[in-house]
């Protein structure tokens, strides 16, 4: 039987669009697997040969399927190294997206450079199904099994590996923002009267006549579990109070928060010596570790009102 390589392409790219309208309205169904295997063993591959040979090569079938196959599972393994080092990670969603832009734009390649050739000769891709080699020797029919074994063996562990991406680093972020909502303008100087503080002046010059300066602290979960957290703050070495929510407490916490939940709150710091250059410290512990697992600083002047 016989198609117009044409034609191939267009039915490829109707295909991979099919595949996409079934992710998105259809349940995980049979339907998935059968678009999906073509989808992933042959357009690529095909799409990308048609458009970088658009004339019918004098190729062995056996080498023209083997050389699709193989430029399939190459494209394959480069868009999920790709997407192995972007924020979306390698999951079905951003996978199927970036494999069929992929496949439509190598298709608009072959499809231009393949028209232009028509009008110089006639261009047909012709298929059986029969195995390629496999009415050949039995060294022939020897390695087409081996090819079919890896091209399988390749597909099974692309698919496992996007059913079960490996988890990524274990970690907790941190951090404190300043009076604009960024990593800069935190209190840097407190005018004590009294024993109290009494003024408050930031990075940016915003004076505030309060007892308190104030940051806001931040906790994401990224352990990939839930987790539970406590903060404790020290100015210059030694255990301070911190206020929040009107209430002054040894310990921030416990703070509990699934993976991927934020916890960000504004919370108040006030010293209690004179002295310049004090660091202000503040540590995360998570769970019952008697280590901190993170810690952020900054520093203050502290000065005796006139």
């Amino acid at each position: 039987m016989k198609f117009k390589a044409l034609n191939v392409i267009l039915i490829i790219d109707v295909i991979s669009l099919l595949l996409i309208l079934s992710m998105i309205f259809i349940p995980s169904t049979i339907v998935r697997v059968i678009l999906g295997l073509p989808f992933l063993l042959f357009f690529p591959g095909y799409t990308l040969l048609a458009a970088i040979s658009p004339k019918k090569e004098e190729i062995d079938k056996t080498e023209r399927i083997v050389t699709v196959f193989g430029l399939s599972l190459a494209a394959i393994v480069f868009i999920g190294f790709g997407l192995n080092y972007t924020p979306w990670g390698i999951r079905l969603v951003p996978f199927t997206f970036f494999l069929t832009s992929f496949i439509f734009v190598t298709s608009a390649i072959a499809l231009t450079r393949r028209i232009l050739i028509l009008k110089i000769e006639k261009f047909t891709a012709e298929f059986t199904m029969s195995l390629p080699g496999w009415n050949g020797s039995r060294l022939n029919k020897l390695v087409s099994i081996v090819l079919i074994a890896m091209i399988f063996g390749t597909l099974g562990t692309l698919i496992y590996t996007l059913a079960a991406p490996k988890i990524g680093g274990e970690f907790s972020e941190f951090y404190i923002l300043g009076n604009n909502g960024r990593a800069d303008d935190y209190p840097s100087e407190y005018i004590m009267g009294n024993g109290k503080v009494n003024q408050v002046i930031y990075d940016n010059g915003t004076t505030a006549i309060s007892g308190l300066g104030t940051v806001v602290l931040g906790i994401v979960n990224q352990e990939h579990k839930a987790a539970s957290y406590s903060v404790q703050l020290t100015i210059n070495g030694e255990p301070a109070k911190i206020t929040f929510d009107g209430t002054l407490s040894n310990v921030l916490g416990p703070i509990k928060l699934q993976q991927g939940q934020m916890w960000e709150n504004e919370i108040g710091i006030a010293p209690d010596q004179i002295g310049n250059n004090q660091k202000v410290e503040l540590l995360l512990f998570n769970g019952n570790s008697i280590s901190p697992e993170d810690t952020l600083h900054f520093w203050i002047n502290v000065k005796q009102a006139n």
